[in-house]
């Protein structure tokens, strides 16, 4: 869980609160930014100039963005990672061979954090993308990553984000998402059966290095293709070997 800073400076938190609302649309205006966030204009208008001059805003007409230099930092972050490193060639077999969406993510702060996507053949579309937070709990690749972290944990992430309700499939009581946790844990993948998107459904196994949860994988697609059970058989085994083959090869490269 992320520690809360004893003395957090507050003109830090205005800057990184700008940075977030910029980054939920493709451009805004300075009346705009005024109306979401509690800042002067002329103070939101001091930190936007700053961020321009160091590279990380660009302005088009009267419209601010945030520029690509976010791509560099975030690109350089990413391949540190040795889950993705390792996962993506894997992933984008996985979707070649379903012809599916597959997703390799990690947990950071409590959330899912997308690594990777690779598009299959008949792919669907959706809101997720490289970078995207989302819950843990509906989600299948996110409760293949709870069901592998100790008890503990999960409930220190539960305390700390809830369990909101995004369809009426979300599992929102805690003591039915342990329950379900441990039976994915025993059977060893994960189902998202329109828990988060109607029509939706995802399978997902965790990638797990002695005892450690790296992260997860899964493949995402509507229900009705994926069979009236909500998982088909020989996807499920495939995401489970390519989730099983990443992890021995991460053990392998640390040897």
């Amino acid at each position: 869980m992320t520690k809360k800073a004893n003395h957090p400076v507050r003109t830090t938190e205005k800057t990184l609160e700008l940075i977030e609302t910029l980054d939920t649309d493709d451009g805004f205006r300075l009346s705009e930014l005024e109306d979401r966030l509690e800042m002067s204009k002329s103070g939101i208008h001091n930190h936007l100039s700053t961020l321009r001059e160091h590279g990380y805003v660009e302005k088009d007409g009267d419209e601010y963005s945030l520029s690509l230099k976010f791509l560099s930092l975030g690109g350089h972050v990413r391949s540190r990672s040795s889950l993705y490193r390792h996962g993506r060639s894997k992933i984008d077999q996985l979707a070649d061979d379903t012809g599916m969406l597959a997703n390799l993510a990690t947990e950071e702060n409590g959330r899912a954090v997308y690594l990777y996507q690779s598009r299959g053949q008949y792919a669907v579309n959706l809101d997720t993308h490289v970078g995207f937070r989302l819950p843990l709990h509906n989600i299948g690749i996110g409760k293949a990553i709870l069901a592998s972290l100790p008890r503990e944990r999960v409930e220190e992430i539960i305390d700390q984000w809830g369990l909101p309700k995004a369809t009426e499939n979300t599992i929102t009581d805690r003591e039915e998402l342990f329950e379900e946790l441990a039976q994915i844990d025993e059977r060893g993948y994960a189902t998202d059966d329109e828990e988060r998107t109607e029509g939706l459904t995802c399978i997902g196994a965790p990638v797990n290095l002695g005892g450690e949860v790296l992260g997860a994988i899964s493949i995402s697609a509507p229900t009705k293709r994926l069979g009236n059970a909500g998982f088909d058989d020989d996807i499920t085994a495939e995401v489970e070997s390519t989730a099983h083959e990443l992890a021995l090869d991460i053990k392998y490269a640390r040897q």
